[in-house]
């Protein structure tokens, strides 16, 4: 329990990259692994996870994310984009999945498709677009847990232009926007924020007991 607590204490939002570090494949695959068990409503994962490595495409991104230099300099950048318009097929791909794995025959699953068609099929697209979007965040989340286990540094942005990366990545026609991005990589020794005390609410602000 202490690690893990140790562990968020040691990370922060990294502002510069060392270039020269890159994640081994057996560490990229473990935070490809811990994003593939985050939590997500009804387990329907309403969103695709891009893994960014070309430097040159990341270099056209790079405008569309206020030139910041982690997207170019960091180890991988990556996109995680919400499905943004869908229908009854975002259920039924889950249920054949879920028959797959559990080697249950499909018609013992359709009272819960039925069940999960009906409360996402009754949202309107707005509220779609949100709920998509606030499925990404948990997967954010579990990404910069799992980095820090493994002391690989993360930097979460919210500082892009979404329809630039929609249209530099064509997600536009996969029905997909870009909720959230990441840099991911090793902090580099000139990066002075690494430094910096952590800021939080005390808990007795942040925490109400009733």
């Amino acid at each position: 329990m202490n690690n893990y607590i140790d562990n968020l204490n040691w990370r922060y939002a990294t502002k510069k990259f060392d270039a020269s570090k890159k994640i081994s494949k057996e560490n990229l695959e473990f935070l490809k692994e811990a994003m593939q068990l985050s939590a997500s409503s009804y387990g329907l994962q309403p969103y695709e996870i891009l893994i960014i490595e070309d430097q040159e495409l990341r270099k056209k991104l790079k405008p569309a994310a206020w030139n910041q230099s982690q997207i170019t300099e960091a180890s991988h950048l990556i996109v995680i984009a919400n499905k943004v318009g869908f229908g009854d097929e975002l259920v039924d791909a889950y249920i054949q999945t879920m028959s797959d794995i559990r080697d249950v025959p499909l018609d013992s699953l359709e009272n819960a498709a039925s069940f999960m068609k009906s409360k996402v099929g009754a949202f309107s697209s707005e509220e779609k677009a949100q709920w998509t979007q606030n499925q990404s965040y948990i997967v954010l989340g579990n990404l910069l847990s799992a980095a820090a286990a493994i002391k690989v540094d993360v930097c979460p942005m919210e500082g892009f232009d979404a329809q630039a990366f929609n249209e530099i990545l064509d997600l536009n026609n996969k029905g997909l926007n870009t909720a959230v991005i990441a840099t991911v990589g090793y902090r580099s020794e000139e990066d002075q924020a690494q430094h910096y005390p952590k800021v939080r609410k005390r808990k007795e602000e942040l925490f109400t007991t009733l």
